[in-house]
């Protein structure tokens, strides 16, 4: 059975949006989470702006999302880290990854994965390229998955997944040489020595990928915690894409307030009155296992 993170490394926890758009209730409710889980084991919290993606990030939304963020007393330790520096380090990973000749190219267009994912009732990648020996350069770089079963610490339990039968062979670097997420988070959270990955619901059905990644490069996995979605009046999660509206700074105590409820935690006292007043009470009675989108 994998390890739990282990127990003489600092407790850390980061929050990792995409610089897209300014931060909205669910973006708010997964910073809450991560901060507070830090910082109730007396660890750290960073914030790593996802930017890898530089079509979609946008100078403006850093500095929003930064100022939004200390006006709800979020303070990140250390400097802000970014994706877009970090492509030596992806492009370590991916080297050692070919040099256990696990990688092969996919020519695949997006079209036609869609057609063939109708056509078999599920998104599983059915290797059509493994067999071929495209040049990783100009093609979308795949990852070769064997039969093992990975498993992780998942809020109050263990987790476990089959990642050949879910995902198959899934993407680490885009034709356009963009790194794919699944790729990049490993090596950030390991690069940051993360201990607990707290983030949004949505995220969950990547964690397989992630283990397995952390497997084949021989990284520790974090636990990992998955918190609810805030939803829209048209039932769908909150999200920039969507046009969800941004946070308004000017009531901070208010918006913690809302997101602490989402999380299924204990009511504060009427007492507390102050941001910082609400962020230390809440350190001092944070309830992880209730948290999870499992038991909200």
């Amino acid at each position: 059975m994998t390890a739990q993170p282990r127990p003489d490394r600092v407790p850390t926890g980061r929050f990792a949006p995409s610089p897209s758009g300014p931060l909205h209730a669910g973006s708010l409710l997964a910073a809450l989470a991560s901060f507070i889980d830090a910082k109730a084991q007396g660890g750290r919290w960073l914030l790593r702006f996802d930017d890898i993606d530089s079509d979609r990030s946008r100078a403006d939304a850093v500095a929003d999302i930064c100022h939004c963020l200390a006006a709800h007393g979020l303070h990140h330790d250390g400097d802000v880290l970014f994706q877009s520096r970090r492509t030596p380090y992806y492009d370590a990973a991916l080297d050692t990854l070919s040099r256990q000749n696990r990688l092969y190219g996919c020519a695949c267009t997006r079209a036609a994965l869609r057609e063939r994912a109708e056509r078999a009732g599920h998104s599983r990648y059915d290797r059509q390229c493994a067999s071929r020996q495209f040049e990783l350069d100009n093609h979308a770089v795949r990852v070769r998955v064997d039969d093992r079963l990975v498993q992780w610490w998942e809020g109050d339990a263990w987790s476990q997944e089959r990642v050949r039968d879910t995902a198959g062979d899934f993407v680490l670097k885009r034709r356009d040489g963009v790194y794919a997420y699944q790729l990049a988070i490993v090596v950030d959270d390991s690069e940051d020595q993360v201990t607990t990955v707290t983030r949004g619901a949505d995220l969950r059905d990547n964690t397989g990928r992630q283990v397995y990644l952390q497997h084949l490069l021989a990284l520790s996995t974090p636990r990992y915690l998955h918190v609810p979605l805030v939803l829209g009046e048209d039932g769908r999660k909150l999200s920039k894409s969507n046009g969800a509206v941004a946070v308004d700074a000017s009531r901070p105590l208010a918006n913690l307030l809302a997101a602490w409820s989402r999380l299924n935690q204990s009511e504060p006292p009427n007492r507390i009155e102050t941001v910082n007043g609400f962020l230390d009470w809440a350190g001092q009675n944070w309830q992880p296992a209730l948290a999870s989108d499992r038991h909200c």
